[in-house]
C-alpha cells in the first residue's frame, strides 16, 4: 500500500460570517488548499466533504457547484466534532486502498453564538445532572480533582497558555492575552470552566489535498509534502463508569495507542500537538489520555510549562479551540493544518523549531451518542 502525503493544506481566518453560505466557506479553503498544492480542481479525483450542522444539504456538491463540477465522487461527512478529521480519514483510506492518487477532503460549519450542543435530544434524567457540553467537562475536570488534587488555577492555566499562542497566529478568531486572574475572575459558566475557559463558536473552514507516493513524486512535490504516518478513529469502549458519567477518555486512549502502533513512535518522540479543547479541563484530561504524562502529572505538566511553545511538548500552539475557535466540521483539519505548517516550518513567530513529528486529536459525542475519535500522527517528509 503507498503511503500518503499531503501536498497542499489551509484554512480561513475564523470568525463570523453571517453573510456568506456554508458552500461559499468550503469553496474559499478549497481552492486555498489547491492552491498551495499548485493544483487545480481537475486534477482531484475524489472529493470528502465534513459539516455537521448543514450535513443534509450535500454541502460538498454544493462547494463543487460554485468552483467547478468536474464529476468526479463526492462523499459527505458527519461525525460531531471529529467531523473534518473523519473526512480527512475517508481521503486517506481511499489513497492507501489504490483506488485514488488525488484527493480533496475539506471540512466547515457556520454556528452561531452562544453554548456548544448538548445531548441531541437523548434524555440524561437519571445519568448526569446536564447532557450540555459544559456541565459534562465541568464533571470531567471535578472528577480529575477528586483524584488528582488538580487545582482551579491549574485548569485557568490552560487558557492562559492557549490565549498567548493566539497573539500569534493570524487565523486565530482572538489574540488578546488572558492574563490568570482575568481567566479566573470571569463569568462561571459551569465550574471549574469560567467563560474564558471555554471554546469559541466560530464559522470556518479548512482543506487538504493527499496524493499517493506515486503522484507526490510524479509532480514533484516532495519538497513541501507531509508525510501521513498514522490515521485512526475509535469508538467509546465499554466501562461501567459511563453509566454515572460522560466518558471522552477511552475513546481517546485507545486511538491513542493505535496511533502510536501504526507510526512506530512513542508519545515522547512528538514535537507538538493539536488536541481537542473544547474546554480547559478537556486539555488536562487529555494530557494523560495521549500519553503526554502519566496519570494525575497533567497538573504539573501545565505548572512546569512543559506544554507551552518552548516547552518540551508544545500543545496548541495555533492558540487551540480556546482561543482560535471550534467550527466543527472543519476542526479536525484545521488541527492538521496547523502542524502540517509547523512541520514544513512556515509557522512564524509561533514556529516549533526542529519539528518533525506532530500529533492532531479530536473527540467529540456526548451522553446516550457515543463518542468519535480521530488521531492523526504526521512527519516531515
Amino acid at each position: 500500500m503507498s503511503d500518503v502525503y499531503i501536498v497542499g493544506v489551509d484554512m480561513i481566518k475564523f470568525g463570523r460570517f453571517p453573510d456568506r453560505t456554508v458552500p461559499d466557506l468550503a469553496a474559499e479553503a478549497a481552492l486555498m488548499a489547491l492552491d498551495d498544492a499548485c493544483l487545480g480542481l481537475k486534477d482531484m479525483q475524489a472529493l470528502f466533504s465534513g459539516n455537521l450542522g448543514q450535513a443534509s444539504g450535500m454541502v460538498g456538491q454544493r462547494m463543487l457547484a460554485e468552483i467547478g463540477q468536474t464529476g468526479i465522487p463526492v462523499t459527505n461527512v458527519a461525525n460531531a466534532c471529529a467531523t473534518g478529521a473523519t473526512a480527512f480519514r475517508d481521503g486517506w483510506m481511499s489513497i492507501k486502498a489504490g483506488v485514488y492518487d488525488l484527493v480533496l477532503a475539506v471540512g466547515v460549519e457556520q454556528m452561531g453564538k452562544g453554548l456548544l450542543g448538548g445531548g441531541g435530544g437523548v434524555s440524561t434524567e437519571g445519568l448526569i445532572g446536564s447532557g450540555t457540553m459544559p456541565a459534562m467537562f465541568a464533571q470531567i475536570g471535578m472528577e480529575h480533582t477528586r483524584r488528582y488534587g488538580t487545582t482551579f488555577a491549574q485548569f485557568a492555566k490552560v487558557s492562559v497558555k492557549n490565549h498567548h499562542h493566539s497573539t500569534m497566529n493570524p487565523k486565530s478568531m482572538y489574540q488578546v492575552e488572558t492574563p490568570l486572574e482575568q481567566v479566573m475572575g470571569s463569568e462561571m459558566i459551569a465550574y471549574p470552566n469560567t467563560k474564558l475557559m471555554c471554546s469559541v463558536n466560530v464559522d470556518g473552514s479548512a482543506a487538504a489535498v493527499l496524493a499517493s507516493e506515486a503522484a507526490v513524486r510524479r509532480l514533484g512535490l516532495m519538497d513541501r509534502a507531509v508525510k501521513i504516518r498514522a490515521s485512526v478513529m475509535s469508538s467509546n469502549p465499554f466501562e461501567e463508569r459511563q453509566m454515572a458519567m460522560p466518558d471522552f477518555s477511552g475513546a481517546t486512549r485507545l486511538a491513542a495507542g493505535w496511533a502510536y502502533e501504526q507510526a512506530g513512535v512513542g508519545p515522547g518522540d512528538i514535537d507538538l500537538v493539536e488536541l481537542h479543547d473544547c474546554f480547559a479541563t478537556a486539555e488536562l484530561v487529555h494530557y494523560e489520555n495521549l500519553g503526554l504524562c502519566a496519570d494525575g502529572e497533567a497538573g504539573r505538566l501545565i505548572d512546569e510549562g512543559v506544554t507551552t511553545l518552548g516547552g518540551r511538548t508544545p500543545v496548541n500552539v495555533s492558540g487551540g479551540l480556546l482561543s482560535k475557535g471550534h467550527p466543527l466540521g472543519a476542526t479536525g483539519i484545521a488541527n492538521i493544518y496547523e502542524v502540517a505548517t509547523h512541520l514544513r516550518g512556515a509557522a512564524g513567530a509561533r514556529q516549533v523549531e526542529g519539528a518533525r513529528l506532530g500529533l492532531t486529536h479530536v473527540v467529540g459525542g456526548g451522553p446516550g451518542m457515543g463518542t468519535a475519535c480521530a488521531i492523526h500522527i504526521l512527519e516531515k517528509a
